[in-house]
């Protein structure tokens, strides 16, 4: 078939989608079920049993683990049957806990599933456990507290047993916790979970592993893919200091409320020096003591009143992995994590003050920040929408959970030296921090502690330019702190910089420096007492010449690109070009193709022609038709605007490029389509302007040749 063999068919076409259908298995869903066979539910379950149930979903997954780990569709329905029951029956919602109570009297024994939490009644010398939704207090025997200690600090979900025994005594409880059990695994096999590993890719693994945290990894490139990963490191790697600041939306709180039975969400706003650490009191341990990551929500706010007293504590704690209150020193293993909303850009916050700008101000410490290990760019994760949900398999949470909570015995930290060596000014808590999150990423995706080379440097390079963003802030707000510079040799002792991606992207303004110390500050009336900083004392270097010779590279989640910037220079003033992209085939590859050519139109005059070839791959499968209908459109919109546009189709092309008769030959790693799935929105300015765009990671060569003119 040819372009002008296909017409527009009269009528409106019919509308895709109008029944929906599950999409049929993948190979990776086929390969999760045959390797981990028992281990693995399908993501979307969860909602079709949570109904109006206020439950996280490691306790749905629990029990679609124990009746719908499957992949047989006949076992999965009657599952989620079951489970659904179970929910009916045992599950107490508040309103209903009159109704519970009453099955419990009347029958002298009931099952409940309820967020249990335990509190030693001194007078009494008993202890007493309290039901959130039932809302009722029963004594529990010491045996059990002591089995499961969690329940003292944040309370524990479980299946518990619960009596009815009334007294004439009125200061007896009737209420009796015959028997719990938490919803968790109680334990797995490791030696299998390696052996399953093994058969995975790097790709697939990463996959399976997002396909766990419930998102849809087709949704997500490379870098996002791993920055989502970081997020799990803190339950892989004790005391383990994370930050992630970023618009609202974007999941920064779901991994450490929904994820796992070890970590425990609390209100930035709620915690107390006694909650966290030790109760002086009666000298019971706080949250860091019994969970293995403690996450503070809501962290973010330049106003919030905060307590000294905790801040130093936790200074101590996050440096030294203990704390003391004047009676004793005590240990604890918890990985402390702080999440919450920037309310700037980036680059408004690097040109006015810093990226820590939003914390407290009793945070806004570069003692405190520099405890930190690593800083989540919150602002390149895109917002969740429905359609980044996955509904292919993943591990049931409950497990991965005791996996994660397994390897915390693990280190692998100096699996890169073999390779590669840390720049000699890099500090010790600077190289701390870059061992932690290597060591994390290696037990999540090599969990076996081996890894090629190349495997190895994209994990370390990521470590390093997460605590080199913590580094830098730093010294915004602390210039006595001495410059590093962070990057590795490898063995051949070539050097390797590490750059921020917002480094890259707004160079003007991430190289300045306060021109004051920390001491400083505060006593100049003139300055911002919380950032002091004036003019720059470092010059972002000069601009480039107008026509750049040689290779660029473009990392993955980067702002700021577009065609304009990157490719209408060469193109200006050239009347014959050649595009070389074997994949126009799609149709947002076809309106980047479309933007282009716009360009191209609005620069030149309007009275001037050019003429624009497309050398690229015919689509001669079942899409074939709406292929040439798109290029026939093209072809007509670009001709009404004075550009001579045809398609010449070449099975044999593979490259990417743009070559025009001015003289320049432009390599394109990734052709025309560099920018990521936007929301679809017609409202998201993304769709508008393409240097709001994020764009995935690609490389661009420039090329001067002799003009064909």
């Amino acid at each position: 078939m040819t372009l002008d063999s296909v017409t527009q068919p009269e009528g409106d076409a019919p509308e895709s989608g109008a029944a929906a259908v599950p999409p049929p298995q993948t190979d990776l869903d086929r390969k999760i079920n045959e390797h981990f066979a028992g281990a693995v539910v399908r993501k979307d379950l969860v909602k079709a049993v949570k109904g109006n149930a206020i439950v996280p979903s490691y306790v749905l997954e629990y029990l679609l683990g124990q009746y719908a780990a499957s992949d047989d569709e006949a076992t999965i329905q009657a599952g989620i049957g079951r489970v659904r029951e179970i929910l009916a029956q045992h599950y107490v919602h508040r309103n209903e806990s009159e109704l519970v109570k009453s099955k419990i009297k009347e029958r002298g024994r009931y099952r409940v599933i309820d967020k249990v939490s335990v509190a030693l009644n001194e007078k009494d010398d008993v202890y007493q456990a309290s039901f959130a939704n039932l809302g009722i207090s029963g004594v529990v025997d010491s045996a059990t507290v002591t089995a499961h200690q969690k329940l003292l600090v944040g309370g524990v979900w479980c299946l518990c047993d619960v009596e009815y025994f009334h007294s004439d005594d009125a200061r007896v409880s009737p209420w009796i916790l015959g028997s719990l059990k938490p919803i968790q695994m109680s334990n797995f096999d490791f030696d299998g979970y390696l052996a399953s590993r093994a058969a995975f890719t790097t790709d697939e693994w990463i996959d399976l592993l997002i396909q766990s945290i419930g998102f849809n990894p087709e949704m997500f490139g490379r870098r996002a893919k791993l920055l989502q990963l970081v997020r799990l490191i803190p339950f892989v790697e004790r005391n383990y200091n994370l930050v992630e600041l970023g618009p609202k939306g974007t999941g920064k709180s779901h991994i450490y409320s929904e994820f796992s039975p070890h970590g425990m969400l609390i209100s930035g706003g709620e915690v107390t020096v006694p909650k966290l650490f030790v109760n002086n009191a009666n000298g019971r341990l706080g949250l860091v003591g019994y969970w293995d990551v403690v996450a503070f929500d809501e962290f973010a706010g330049k106003k919030k009143r905060t307590d000294k007293a905790l801040v130093d504590i936790m200074k101590n704690y996050m440096a030294n992995k203990s704390f003391s209150r004047g009676v004793e020193t005590l240990g604890a293993e918890a990985s402390i994590v702080f999440v919450g909303n920037t309310s700037h850009t980036v680059p408004f916050m690097l040109k006015h003050s810093d990226l820590f700008d939003e914390l407290p101000e009793s945070y806004h410490d570069p003692a405190y920040l520099d405890r930190l290990h690593f800083y989540i760019p919150g602002w390149e994760i895109d917002t969740i929408r429905s359609e980044m949900f996955s509904d292919g398999y993943g591990f049931v949470v409950d497990y991965i959970a005791e996996v994660l909570k397994s390897m915390r015995n693990f280190d692998y930290s100096d699996r890169y030296q073999q390779y590669f060596t840390l720049g000699s000014d890099i500090s010790t808590r600077d190289r701390d921090g870059i061992h932690k999150t290597f060591s994390g990423l290696m037990k999540l995706i090599y969990p076996h502690g081996e890894a090629t080379a190349e495997q190895i440097e994209e994990l370390l390079r990521l470590a390093i330019e997460g605590r080199k963003r913590v580094k830098d802030q730093i010294l915004r707000i602390d210039s006595t702190m001495a410059e590093v510079k962070f990057g590795y040799s490898d063995v051949a002792g070539v050097w390797h910089a590490v750059s921020t991606l917002e480094e890259d992207e707004y160079p003007k303004y991430y190289h300045r420096r306060s021109a004051k110390g920390a001491g400083d500050v505060a006593s100049d009336e003139h300055t911002n007492p919380r950032q002091g900083v004036e003019e720059p004392i470092e010059v972002a270097p000069p601009a480039e010449p107008t026509f750049f010779e040689g290779h660029r590279e473009y990392q993955e989640n980067q702002r700021g690109v577009s065609y304009d910037a990157m490719l209408l220079s060469y193109l200006r003033g050239a009347t014959d070009i050649t595009i070389v992209d074997p994949y126009i085939r799609l149709p947002h590859q076809g309106r980047n193709l479309v933007d282009l050519l716009a360009l191209l139109a609005a620069a030149k005059d309007p009275a001037d022609e050019i003429a624009v070839t497309l050398l690229t791959k015919e689509d001669t499968g079942e899409f074939q038709r709406q292929h040439l209908l798109m290029m026939n459109e093209i072809q007509d919109g670009a001709a009404a605007v004075g550009i001579k546009f045809a398609v010449v189709w070449d099975e044999t092309i593979h490259d990417r490029s743009i070559r025009a008769d001015n003289g320049w030959k432009i390599l394109l790693g990734r052709g025309l389509d560099i920018f990521q799935k936007g929301s679809g929105s017609q409202f998201d300015l993304g769709a508008r302007r393409q240097e709001f765009r994020q764009v995935v990671a690609f490389g661009v060569t420039y090329i001067r040749e002799k003009a064909n003119r």
